[in-house]
């Protein structure tokens, strides 16, 4: 009930909460519009300033990643939040509100919606067939990764339903073929799925395998903290923004546990398991990835979380795979890390 509360009233300073939250925006007829959650410069996320027929004052979407949801949701993200209290505590705050008295503090944030639309990745990701000999296999080989053994997070649907909107052409269609990946806790329960949607023309030269919409990548479910995971950690492993970034290092490092936040801002909340001692963290050489990894090492200082940053050298890992080969890749990688990891995770030669 507070959380509804707080995101009505939210909702009645829309425009005072977007110039607070997202500066670098600014307005655009009936939107906010930004580069994402994280307040970047950009067009791709935009937030409904006045209620339309197509949704309430506050409700966001980002066209580049899928994601939505209301103000709340936004400060949740924004803020990195992986507990509800925090952001309650945020909202109030901003809003001047004397504090709440409730036992939420350790809660983790889940609300209706979202516990909704977890069981419908559970559902998605059950209906969808093995990876092997499907077009999601072959997008990813194009993505120049082969080793697609032991990859139980990964499953290929035919017809997996996509929403278009406003970016989206006149006429697209309410299906295609979509890699989908299971969201997990470290415990390795489901709590959502992300979906790459691809194009269902198969592989075209001349293009990159996705399906020609405004937003080829959505996730549903409970993700914030949580991640799409290969191999099951101990003490050491390896976090990243995209699936395509993560299976790249998973070329040259098979045996070093994975994760594979989907997003930037997801990265940044990204949560320990316990008993990490070192964690390297896949960046992306862009400014989203910059904040990301300042916000892990904050958190990792107060974890007591070794936090070791691995660099491509083009825009991200897959950039580097497919430009300059596994074996150059493997060469990178192994100057970044730990001299012990190096005989604990010998580096593939490629």
């Amino acid at each position: 009930m507070r959380a509804a509360e707080l995101s009505e009233r939210l909702a009645r300073n829309v425009q005072a909460v977007c110039r607070h939250y997202l500066p670098a925006g600014r307005r655009e007829g009936r939107y906010w519009m930004v580069g994402d959650v994280t307040g970047t410069p950009g067009r791709s996320l935009y937030v409904r300033l006045f209620e339309t027929e197509r949704g309430a004052i506050g409700n966001w979407v980002d066209a580049a990643t899928g994601e939505h949801g209301d103000l709340l949701d936004l400060i949740r993200l924004n803020r990195r939040h992986a507990r509800l209290g925090e952001t309650i505590k945020e909202a109030e705050r901003f809003l001047a509100l004397p504090p709440s008295t409730g036992h939420q503090g350790n809660a983790v944030f889940t609300r209706p919606a979202q516990a909704e639309s977890s069981q419908g990745a559970k559902r998605l990701f059950a209906a969808s067939r093995p990876l092997f000999g499907s077009l999601a296999a072959d997008y990813l080989r194009s993505r120049g990764i082969t080793h697609l053994h032991e990859l139980s997070a990964l499953r290929f649907h035919r017809r997996c339903y996509y929403r278009p909107n406003e970016d989206d052409a006149p006429g697209t269609p309410g299906t295609f073929p979509a890699l989908i990946a299971a969201v997990t806790d470290h415990d390795g329960r489901q709590t959502g799925a992300h979906r790459t949607y691809l194009s269902p023309y198969g592989l075209d030269p001349g293009g990159n395998g996705k399906a020609n919409v405004a937003s080829p990548r959505r996730a549903m479910g409970d993700i914030l903290g949580h991640a799409v995971r290969f191999g099951q950690c101990s003490d050491v492993m390896v976090a990243g923004e995209g699936i395509e970034t993560i299976l790249s290092l998973r070329e040259i490092l098979p045996k070093l546990p994975m994760a594979a936040a989907t997003s930037s801002a997801h990265l940044a909340a990204i949560l320990f398991p316990p008993g990490l001692h070192r964690l390297y963290v896949a960046r992306d050489r862009d400014a989203a990835g910059d904040a990301a990894f300042g916000t892990l090492r904050a958190r990792a200082q107060s974890a007591a979380v070794e936090l070791v940053p691995l660099t491509p050298a083009l825009g991200d890992f897959n950039d580097d795979l497919r430009q300059h080969g596994a074996a150059a890749l493997g060469q990178r990688i192994v100057g970044q890390l730990r001299e012990q990891d190096r005989t604990r995770f010998p580096v593939n030669p490629g």
